[in-house]
């Protein structure tokens, strides 16, 4: 089963200059002006305050999932839906949830799955957002495994970065599909 990876709330580090000089009105930006960062990744947060960001960026990320199908992966999952809970205050959880959906309508009108990632605090929103699965990271380690099967039964995969944590998934969860991952992935032959 093929889940096709999309940063749907933020930008890759390597496409600045596309968003920077294509689309600088979508970034998001503090009060002096200045583009908001998330600090663990180095991405810049995209604006979903507005309707009209949304749509548009809803445009951009759509032509994206659109790729995802073409490909003929099977789902799709969206990540940095929880970008809003590093954005400073300035994006609301409320304008997460209604970028979400967008992209779900957009991906199920490809006959595409579309995955909730992480944000455990907002499975209350799923008919909200429109989500099918999740993919959950590190829901062993952080307890909240059975908060996601909860709402999506045995359509949740768990990818976990540290042996303990993959090992007591198994064991608590072995209805899951959960693997064990290199947080810092890194390409065949590059350092590190």
């Amino acid at each position: 089963y093929n889940i096709c990876y999309v940063n749907g709330f933020q930008t890759q580090p390597d496409e600045r200059d596309f968003w920077t000089n294509d689309h600088p009105e979508l970034l998001l930006r503090d009060a002096e002006g200045d583009l908001v960062i998330d600090p663990d990744w180095d991405e810049i947060i995209l604006d979903v305050r507005t309707p009209a960001n949304r749509a548009a960026l809803a445009a951009i990320v759509g032509g994206w999932i659109d790729g995802c199908a073409d490909d003929g992966f099977d789902a799709v999952e969206i990540d940095n839906l929880d970008t809003y809970s590093r954005s400073n205050g300035l994006v609301s959880q409320d304008d997460a949830v209604a970028f979400m959906r967008l992209l779900a309508d957009r991906s199920h009108a490809r006959g595409l799955p579309i995955a909730q990632k992480n944000s455990a605090e907002i499975l209350s929103r799923v008919a909200e957002m429109g989500t099918d699965f999740a993919v959950a990271e590190e829901c062993n380690r952080w307890d909240e495994c059975a908060d996601y099967t909860a709402v999506y039964g045995d359509q949740v995969y768990v990818i976990e970065y540290r042996r303990r944590d993959f090992d007591a998934g198994c064991a608590d969860f072995p209805e899951l599909s959960i693997v064990l991952r290199d947080l810092m992935l890194r390409a065949p032959g590059s350092g590190g």
